[in-house]
């Protein structure tokens, strides 16, 4: 009987062992929250929304005011925490800053820019952009404090590889952002101490490609470089999704 015992001990440590070893596959994140950037709302995320809801996982889409880093922040963090586990943060244009601010919740695995900003600490969006400057120059601001890209050009600016009506559309419901969300610092880089992966739009006439190429370098993101304009998010739908499934696979 003794013997008996102690085999099935013996067998009970060897499966609590093995269930262990497959842990760290267990906690991939399954949720994805997606933040947009100036000028648009969340409703450009669809595309890429459907094919990671098809592909199991649970996404979110925050709708930031754009009215200032703090306030879009804080909309950002009201979705984080409805998030019920590990959670992978995506940030296009200047959702990357917004991300970067509000990424060092717990919750957040891995950090995914898209045609985005990544700031250091202490670094402004307006900084950035000034930098390095965009091929185009066509945002400007209004008279109330916003800016706002001059409806002729959106199309050629932010949406080259987009169908007509499309751009046309996105032209004429802009979201203007608050010309003092550019000018606050970043009170945090969440990147440090944690994974971050870069989408450099090749042909982006909004951010420029080498600024991205830059920040991402400078982080230690794992960058992927996609031939498309600043709205890659919506025109390489495909290959944006298939960078935060890789995100998402790879956090623990």
């Amino acid at each position: 009987m003794t013997s008996f015992r102690h085999i099935m001990l013996a067998a009970s440590a060897l499966a609590a062992v093995s269930a262990g070893a497959v842990a760290p596959a267990a906690a991939a994140a399954r949720n994805v929250v997606l933040v947009h950037g100036a000028l648009v709302d969340g409703s450009g995320w669809r595309k890429v929304y459907d094919i990671l809801k098809k592909d199991g996982f649970n996404v979110s889409v925050v709708q930031q005011p754009l009215t200032g880093l703090d306030q879009d922040v804080a909309a950002t963090k009201r979705v984080l925490a409805r998030q019920d586990g590990p959670t992978v943060l995506v940030g296009h244009s200047y959702g990357g800053t917004i991300i970067t601010a509000a990424g060092d919740d717990p919750k957040v695995k891995a950090l995914v820019y898209v045609a985005a900003l990544q700031p250091e600490k202490g670094e402004t969006t307006a900084g950035l952009v000034q930098s390095m400057p965009s091929p185009s120059n066509d945002i400007k601001p209004t008279d109330d404090g916003f800016l706002m890209l001059d409806p002729a050009k959106f199309a050629a600016d932010f949406g080259a590889d987009l169908p007509k009506d499309q751009a046309e559309f996105m032209a004429h419901s802009q979201m203007p952002v608050a010309v003092s969300a550019f000018q606050a610092p970043v009170p945090v880089a969440a990147w440090h101490g944690r994974p971050s992966y870069g989408i450099v739009a090749a042909d982006d006439m909004v951010l420029s490609s080498d600024l991205q190429r830059s920040m991402y370098k400078r982080a230690g993101a794992k960058v992927t470089e996609i031939k498309g304009s600043h709205a890659l998010y919506i025109s390489q739908a495909e290959a944006v999704a298939k960078v935060i499934e890789d995100a998402a696979k790879a956090a623990n």
